[in-house]
C-alpha cells in the first residue's frame, strides 16, 4: 500500500503543478467494474470515458492529461484492486504500406449494368480475373450457395446508398462519432458528391483508382482523405463473393485512415454481441496488444470467424490482428499466382488471395480498382460466408480448415492461394 500511495502522490503533484494539456488514453480491464475505476479517478485526476466491451462491463477507456508520465500512470493502475490489465491506447492507420496503383485494369471501364443477385452492378465488377481465380462462380453455382450470416467489417464505413449493396447492408455503428450508422459519406466535407458527367479512372490515393473526374481525384488525393472509400471498397469484395450475406459496417477509422485501438475493440465486442458470424479486419499494426488478443479470444469463443489482412510492408513480420491465434491472416497474390511484392508473408499467413487491381464498389455509387492485402482479406471473409451457407453450424476452426484447402504456391504463403470451390468441396468429403 505504501508504494501505491507514493505513486499516487507523484501523479497528483504532476497534475497540480502543470497547466491543462491534451489527453492521454488508456485501455483498462477491471473485474470490479466501473465504480472502482471512477473512485480511482476521483483521486488521480483521470476520467473514465466509456466502456469498451458492451454488456460485459469490464473494459474501459480512461484518459488523463498528457503531462502525466504514462508509464507511471500504468504502474499505478496495475496496483488498483480489480485491475487485471492496462495498456496505452494506440492510434492505428488503415491502408498503410507499400501497395500502389500500377496499370488500371480494363474491367474498371466495363460499366455495362447487369443484375447480380437482385442488385444492379457493373459487368467488370462481377467478371474480373481475381473472382475467376478464386472460383467465385464455380463455388456459388456448384454448391448452390451465395452466402449467409452477418459479416461485420471494421473499417472507414460504407456508402449506404450504393446500388450494388442494396438490401444487404445492416445499419451498423459509427464509433468515431458514437452514433448508429456506419456511413463514410459523413466524412465527405462538400455539399454534394463529385460531378461525374464524363468520369474516367483516376488515381485517388496510393492504393486505389476510382471512376472520378480529375478535379475530384485531386480533392481526395491528400492526407485528410487518404483512406476515404476504403470501407466501401472492402465491403464490395465481400459482397462479390457472398452476395446474399448481410454486411454490418462498423466505422472505427476516419477518412485520413487514423483510428483508435479502443474503437476497434468496441467494434469487435459490438459485432459479437450483435450476432455477427464473421469479422473482417482489413488493417494491421505492429505493436502487440493484450486486449486485442483478448477480444479475438472472445470472438472465437462466441463462434465468430475472424479474418485480417497480413500487411503491405513486403516483409516477414508479425502484425496484428493477423498474428493472433484463431485469426486467419491473409496475404496478397498477383493474377499469375505469385506473391505480391508489397505483401507480407510468413507464419502469420493462413492463406493468400488476389490483392492486385481488385475491382470493387466505391462511394457515390461508382467503382474502383484496388491494390493491397486489405482487398485480399475480404475474399476470405466472403468465402467464410459461403462456408457458413453450406455448413451453418461450423466452428471458426472448422471454417479455417475448410479455407485451408487452397492452391499451394510457396511455403511463406501459408496454406496457399484461396480456392473457394476446393474449400467448399472439403466440407463434403
Amino acid at each position: 500500500m505504501k508504494r501505491f500511495w507514493l505513486l499516487a502522490t507523484v501523479l497528483l503533484a504532476l497534475s497540480a503543478s502543470e497547466p491543462a494539456a491534451a489527453e492521454q488514453r488508456f485501455i483498462v480491464r477491471s473485474t470490479l467494474g466501473l465504480p472502482s475505476l471512477q473512485q480511482f479517478c476521483l483521486l488521480h485526476s483521470c476520467s473514465v470515458v466509456r466502456g469498451l466491451d458492451g454488456t460485459l462491463n469490464e473494459l474501459f477507456l480512461v484518459t488523463t492529461s498528457d503531462l502525466i508520465n504514462p508509464n507511471l500512470f500504468l504502474g499505478t493502475l496495475r496496483l488498483v484492486p480489480g485491475v487485471v490489465d492496462a495498456e496505452l491506447d494506440q492510434v492505428l492507420t488503415i491502408g498503410s504500406g507499400l501497395a500502389a496503383v500500377k496499370n488500371i485494369p480494363v474491367e474498371l471501364s466495363q460499366n455495362t449494368p447487369i443484375t447480380y443477385y437482385g442488385s444492379q452492378v457493373w459487368y467488370g465488377y462481377v467478371n474480373q480475373p481475381p473472382a475467376q481465380i478464386v472460383r467465385v462462380t464455380d463455388a456459388q453455382q456448384g454448391f448452390r450457395v451465395s452466402g449467409s450470416g452477418i459479416v461485420a467489417d471494421i473499417d472507414t464505413g460504407v456508402d449506404p446508398n450504393h446500388p450494388a449493396l442494396a438490401g444487404v447492408l445492416l445499419p451498423g455503428y459509427d464509433f468515431t462519432r458514437n452514433q448508429p450508422g456506419g456511413s463514410e459519406l459523413l466524412d465527405w466535407p462538400y455539399p454534394s458528391p463529385p460531378p461525374c458527367p464524363n468520369c474516367q479512372p483516376a488515381v485517388v490515393n496510393q492504393s486505389s483508382a476510382a471512376i472520378l473526374d480529375q478535379s475530384s481525384a485531386a480533392i481526395l488525393d491528400g492526407t485528410p482523405y487518404a483512406a476515404f472509400g476504403h470501407g466501401t471498397m472492402v465491403v464490395g469484395v465481400i459482397h462479390l463473393v457472398a452476395p446474399t450475406a448481410q454486411i454490418m459496417p462498423l466505422k472505427s477509422f476516419h477518412a485520413d485512415g487514423a483510428g483508435y485501438l479502443s474503437d476497434i475493440l468496441r467494434a469487435v465486442y459490438y459485432a459479437v454481441q450483435n450476432h455477427a458470424n464473421i469479422i473482417n479486419m482489413s488493417f494491421d499494426f505492429t505493436s502487440s496488444s493484450q486486449e486485442m488478443a483478448t477480444a479475438m479470444g472472445y470472438a472465437n469463443q462466441s463462434n465468430v470467424i475472424c479474418v485480417a489482412s497480413a500487411g503491405n510492408d513486403g516483409q516477414q513480420e508479425v502484425v496484428y490482428p493477423a498474428g493472433i491465434a484463431n485469426v486467419m491472416g491473409v496475404a496478397s497474390t498477383s493474377d499469375i499466382d505469385t506473391r505480391s511484392t508489397f505483401s507480407n508473408y510468413g507464419s502469420d499467413v493462413w492463406v493468400a488471395a488476389p490483392g492486385e487491381a481488385i475491382v470493387s464498389t466505391y462511394p457515390f455509387g461508382t467503382y474502383s480498382a484496388n491494390w493491397g492485402t486489405s482487398f485480399s482479406a475480404p475474399f476470405v471473409s466472403g468465402g467464410a460466408a459461403l462456408v457458413l451457407n453450406l455448413s451453418p453450424s461450423i466452428t471458426p476452426s472448422g471454417a479455417a480448415n475448410s479455407i485451408a484447402h487452397a492452391k499451394r504456391i510457396t511455403p511463406d504463403l501459408g496454406n496457399g492461394r484461396l480456392d473457394l470451390y476446393s474449400a467448399l468441396s472439403s466440407l463434403q468429403q
